[in-house]
């Protein structure tokens, strides 16, 4: 008899999670994700730090905003042109 608190607890837990996915779910159905494509450049930053007392380290890249352009940087170089 001691686990059936305990069970209904993390049924209840469970079921508000499921109900919550499906409340953000349709809230966000057709919405477009990402950034939007178009001319120019994103800048990112991406930025590391280890948690031992030593410094962080820190990057910015450039990709463009273009999908098509984008792709590209992943062809290897003698495939262009194919």
């Amino acid at each position: 008899m001691g686990w059936v608190v305990p069970t209904a607890i993390v049924v209840a837990i469970l079921v508000a999670l499921g109900w919550r996915t499906g409340v953000v779910m349709r809230s966000e159905r057709g919405q477009r994700r990402g950034a939007a494509p178009g001319q120019g450049r994103h800048v990112l930053r991406s930025e590391y730090f280890s948690g031992g007392g030593g410094g962080g380290e820190a990057r910015d890249y450039t990709v463009p905003k273009d999908p098509q352009d984008y792709a590209r940087i992943f062809v290897p170089k003698d495939k262009h042109g194919r």
